[in-house]
């Protein structure tokens, strides 16, 4: 006697599947199964049919399925800034500009506005999920909540006043308080997020540090983003800023070490054994003449290596086939070695790296049965992805974000053949141009 076909949520039928683990692999003319959410099967498109009655059936015949783009380090707000100030050094580009911008204008309907914008260029983008570093994080989880989006939502501490907390106690209570609030969120969770460890002194880090701990939470920090950082930081403390945070206890497998471009072997190495993970942002380096980080290093030493874009203040895009492009492109410079930085290790930086780093290992950044669907559907074929030979080498060194056509979070459908859903583009437009002339007016006085 034959059973029924199972009754499931959605069935997506694609003519590559990527599941990323195991590693290197492309599936042909592969379906996957959804229902409630999550992940249930990964299976040939025929058996898929005769094993599962869809509520819904979406078929993409020309499209690579991946897991969702994972964005290891941004600064979203700052979408409201894009452009501000471009072509200067980081120090001057932060101090002269970007702070007294926000000084100005940083509030609630500021945040949340820019992460509107930002939910919906990454979308577009096939990015599904955010790892969030910046002020207000009540207004940036109650954003993201509302537009159904995946995010890490940062706790932010730094050892001056912001419209956010004026104190080092109230930002370590107003941070406990957000922490608390989004314990039963499905789709948000918390890093603490200190700024540098030229703006967070040894007490703040090592409350940090025992509170990260207690909570089980990631730590999420800008590290040896300059030589100019590391050269002030030992002249302060006798030793480079890694070591440090070593001997405050920060180096362990919580920490995801962001920029790192200041880096010599005996770090790579401690970062290894410690099981730190390390956020390239590959582009915001290059455009602040940052320096360049040693990914290829990082990667050879077992180190997990992830990919971000951050703000877009500094990059200036939340693109994140763009920042895969540039992560294994600059690699392969820095290393000397063309074979260097793989495209399908530059697909794994950008979602099951990401995942991990991010302390979500366990329910995203991959398509395999248990996990959350988090899907990306990518077409490759148009003229600049054709002819096609090798699947990941075109998602990494061809395809531009402009060929993503549909997105799902959670099992959610975000994006149908490149239309947002549930997202008023317009109204969104609207708000980022008046925020362009109130912040230019005052850029101006």
């Amino acid at each position: 006697m034959t059973s029924s076909p199972t009754p499931i949520d959605l069935l997506i039928e694609a003519r590559w599947v990527v599941p990323i683990e195991p590693h290197a692999v492309v599936l042909d003319d592969h379906a996957v199964a959804v229902h409630d959410g999550a992940i249930l099967a990964i299976l040939p498109a025929d058996e898929a049919r005769a094993a599962y009655a869809p509520k819904e059936r979406v078929v993409l015949p020309e499209h690579a399925l991946i897991p969702g783009l994972i964005n290891a380090h941004t600064h979203n707000p700052m979408t409201l800034l894009r452009g501000l100030a471009d072509d200067l050094p980081l120090m001057t580009w932060l101090q002269e500009h970007i702070w007294p911008a926000e000084a100005r204008v940083m509030g609630p309907d500021f945040i949340r506005d820019g992460v509107e914008l930002a939910v919906a260029e990454m979308i577009r983008g096939g990015t599904t999920c955010a790892n969030e570093n910046y002020f207000f994080p009540d207004v940036i989880a109650a954003t993201y909540k509302q537009m159904g989006f995946r995010a890490v939502i940062g706790l932010p501490v730094i050892d001056f006043p912001t419209p956010w907390a004026k104190t080092s106690d109230e930002y370590f209570s107003r941070a406990l308080e957000v922490h608390e609030s989004l314990k039963a969120e499905p789709l948000l969770t918390t890093a603490f997020v200190p700024h540098a460890p030229y703006t967070v002194s040894d007490e703040n880090f090592i409350r940090i540090r025992d509170l990260a701990n207690e909570l089980d939470i990631p730590i999420h920090l800008h590290t040896h983003e300059t030589a100019l950082e590391v050269q002030q930081g030992k002249d302060k403390d006798g030793v480079r800023p890694f070591a440090r945070l070593q001997k405050l206890g920060i180096v362990t497998d919580r920490l995801l070490a962001v920029h790192m471009t200041q880096l010599n072997d005996d770090e790579i190495a401690a970062c290894a054994a410690a099981g730190v993970s390390v956020a390239h942002c590959p582009e915001s380096n290059l455009k602040l003449a940052s320096g360049f980080c040693p990914a290829e290093k990082l990667r050879a030493a077992g180190v997990n290596v992830c990919i971000g874009t951050d703000g877009c203040a500094s990059n200036n895009d939340l693109d994140m086939f763009g920042e895969m492009r540039t992560a294994a492109l600059l690699a392969k410079a820095v290393a000397g070695d063309a074979a260097a930085f793989d495209a399908a290790f530059a697909l794994r930086a950008a979602t099951l790296n990401g995942a991990k780093a991010i302390g979500l290992g366990d329910r995203i950044g991959s398509i395999e049965p248990g996990k959350r669907a988090d899907l990306t559907a990518v077409r490759l074929d148009a003229l600049e992805t054709q002819p096609l030979y090798h699947v990941a080498s075109q998602l990494v060194y061809a395809t531009g974000r402009h060929q993503v056509s549909d997105v799902w979070i959670d099992g959610q459908r975000k994006l149908v053949d490149g239309e947002l859903v549930g997202i008023d583009k317009a109204r969104i437009l609207s708000k980022a141009r008046a925020w362009r002339e109130i912040i230019a007016s005052e850029e101006e006085a």
